[in-house]
């Protein structure tokens, strides 16, 4: 099943933090590696995965492959141009 290999992860908490999980696991009647899983799964998908947008974009610059933005701002002015148009002959 997809996602479901699991890699062992060492790391240094402060005590209080670690102390906090314990606490929220022993609430929920789970354990801290589930309790911690799932903060690090919102960490992800609130944060990490605009950081990881932020990141293709600039190798995405770096490749060449963005817009003049002098180019944009002439297509926003004859959009607008276009709808002035519109709404002088509609009015």
């Amino acid at each position: 099943m997809p996602g479901r290999e699991k890699t062992q992860v060492s790391l240094r908490l402060s005590t209080d933090l670690v102390a906090t999980f314990d606490h929220i696991a022993q609430v929920l009647d789970r354990d801290r590696s589930w309790v911690m899983q799932k903060a690090l799964k919102q960490y992800i998908e609130h944060e990490g995965i605009d950081i990881l947008r932020d990141a293709q974009g600039l190798d995405e610059l770096d490749r060449g492959e963005g817009v003049d933005l002098d180019d944009v701002l002439e297509k926003a002015r004859m959009i607008v141009d276009a709808a002035e148009r519109r709404q002088r002959r509609a009015g």
